[in-house]
């Protein structure tokens, strides 16, 4: 039986009703966009950046159960919340029961929106040691750990997941609802096998099965592959999916949720953020990676990946150089330098 905090509701304004999305009491607008947990990526300060240009909720990195208990500071500071990025999920892993439950715990004490159990990660220091994805291949543990987190905490649980092991085990159907007799609140769907990694396309032919499944009342969030408001709508309208995950697109492109969120409203695609606006957000970026990790050489290097994929440069002759040397800056003020001095250097 569906708890009525786990579906649809009706909501709008005097010209219009939508149906919109609850996960508990949190209350969400018609076709949510939210940012996927991304390891070394959606740190405070990025989740904070994708907030403010429209992400309607963001998960954080993922957390080791394991390494939380043992009180590792490095897995204690990815607890850190700002008001201003709620509702805020905070994400766990891990393979045993106990330890799952001791984690959720001391994650709810860190007061997020959600906790959020990752059954979903396929790289091997995590799926291989039978945690993330590794779930896949032990639904009893899975289902196990799932109950117990439900029943040890009093905020939302959900969990993110993939669609099954490998091509020959895509069980998300039936999954999805054991999963939901289990109590969780919204369920995420990767719409890859862990055996596929982030190689081919993702599938969400199933995400649109398990949504379009008479038993499911939770809400289903599809992920896999968005990277424009275009395919969002297509999303939205060919599988009914309830709220969709933005995951690698972000990263060095948070405003990706503005252009998303314009394109879903109006059909139409935004005009181009400016490369001045784009190449400030960046610099913003590398400023509160440096202040919140408390170590500029830690920020800068933490900043890399978002440089080097952010859209901002390409397209750009003859950039690589440049590109080169922003990876290898050693200091803030070199960075920056270099970032500032491109619009003059290559007339853009």
């Amino acid at each position: 039986m569906c708890n009525s905090g786990f579906f649809l509701y009706l909501c709008g304004s005097k010209n219009q009703i939508d149906y919109c999305m609850k996960i508990g009491d949190i209350e969400f607008r018609k076709e949510p966009l939210f940012l996927a947990p991304m390891e070394d990526v959606t740190d405070p300060a990025f989740r904070l950046l994708c907030k403010r240009f429209g992400a309607d909720m963001v998960y954080t990195e993922f957390v080791s159960a394991d390494a939380l208990i043992r009180n590792v500071k490095r897995t204690e500071q990815k607890l850190t919340i700002h008001a201003e990025e709620r509702p805020v999920v905070i994400q766990i892993y891990g393979r045993d029961v106990d330890t799952m439950v001791e984690a959720a715990k001391i994650v709810e004490a860190a007061k997020p929106d959600i906790i959020d159990l990752n059954f979903g990660c396929p790289v091997k220091k995590v799926a291989g040691k039978g945690a993330g994805a590794g779930m896949l291949r032990d639904i009893p543990k899975m289902l196990q750990i799932t109950k117990a987190v439900v029943d040890a905490v009093n905020i939302p649980v959900t969990v993110k997941t993939r669609l099954g092991w490998d091509d020959n085990s895509k069980i998300i159907v039936s999954l999805a609802e054991a999963l939901q007799d289990c109590g969780i609140r919204a369920l995420a769907i990767h719409g890859r096998t862990r055996a596929q990694m982030y190689t081919g396309s993702a599938d969400w032919s199933l995400i649109g099965e398990v949504k379009n499944n008479p038993r499911m009342c939770i809400p289903i969030i599809g992920n896999g592959d968005v990277t424009s408001g275009e395919i969002a709508r297509k999303c939205f309208d060919n599988y009914g999916v309830d709220a969709v995950m933005v995951g690698r697109a972000t990263i060095g492109h948070p405003w990706i949720f503005a252009e998303m969120r314009h394109y879903l409203d109006t059909g139409v695609e935004p005009e181009p953020y400016s490369f001045k606006g784009q190449t400030d957000m960046l610099v913003e970026y590398i400023n509160s990676s440096i202040e919140w990790l408390g170590d500029e050489r830690k920020g800068i290097v933490h900043s890399r990946r978002h440089i080097a994929m952010s859209p901002v440069f390409k397209g750009i002759d003859n950039f690589k150089p440049t590109r080169v040397a922003m990876l290898r800056a050693e200091s803030r003020d070199e960075l920056i330098g270099i970032i500032n001095s491109i619009p003059e250097k290559f007339n853009v």
